[in-house]
């Protein structure tokens, strides 16, 4: 028998082969750096004991840069939510919320305050958070279907109770904005826009003007090119 295969499973040296045969990165697997947060450490422990082993994962130290944080709480409030803001504000990290209890209707406020991804305590295995550890840092969101759906469901009611009676939808342009751009973007000219829509070409021209300050842009073509890169046209 070798020495090596004689070692007792306590013996350092075959601890730490063991370790670095199991954290072998397959060729082609991206390795995201997390930092963990938690309102506990029992909770931090408990993440930190699920990816620690995975290879596609590499736990950032203090000080150490990160591409996305892991945060766990036990349920999302008001406290919780100024919590993740914080979290997402200090390290300017895109953020999955492992949490005991989320109400959908809470959602739009944990995209605000930079959740990316939202699992609950029950589902958040290993693998499921290292797909939503991927899924974060590659700019993408994982949620439950029926979070997603009562997400939906609120976006919705919001642009129809209360963008919608005032003329705005969720691109932040009016139904006058929007219908000028399209018709930018189709060739038309200012003068003819202002004919096919029965008004003056200087209200088209303020029109234009409100949109690109606004907005930040230098002239209506970058105007008509931003409006169909976001999709509002």
């Amino acid at each position: 028998m070798s020495a090596q295969r004689g070692l007792p499973a306590g013996v350092p040296g075959l601890t730490d082969a063991r370790a670095l045969a199991h954290r072998a990165v397959p060729a082609g697997v991206q390795v995201v750096a997390v930092r963990i947060d938690a309102r506990d450490p029992i909770s931090e422990a408990g993440v930190r004991m699920q990816l620690r082993p995975r290879a596609e994962i590499r736990l950032a130290g203090p000080g150490e840069p990160a591409a996305v944080a892991v945060a766990v709480a036990d349920a999302v409030d008001d406290e919780c939510t100024r919590w993740l803001r914080g979290v997402h504000r200090t390290h300017n990290l895109p953020v999955v919320l492992v949490t005991g209890q989320v109400d959908g209707r809470a959602l739009s406020m944990l995209v605000e305050a930079g959740v990316r991804g939202v699992l609950r305590r029950d589902e958040a295995t290993a693998d499921r958070l290292v797909a939503a550890v991927h899924a974060a840092a590659a700019g993408h969101g994982d949620l439950p279907p029926e979070l997603l759906r009562q997400l939906l469901d609120h976006l919705a009611g919001l642009n129809r109770q209360v963008l919608g009676p005032h003329g705005y939808s969720f691109s932040g342009l009016t139904e006058r904005e929007r219908t000028v751009l399209q018709l930018l973007a189709d060739g038309l000219s200012t003068r003819e826009v202002a004919l096919k829509l029965c008004y003056s070409e200087r209200t088209i021209k303020t029109v234009i003007q409100d949109l690109t300050m606004r907005l930040q842009l230098r002239n209506r073509t970058q105007a008509v090119a931003y409006a169909l890169r976001q999709g509002w046209i």
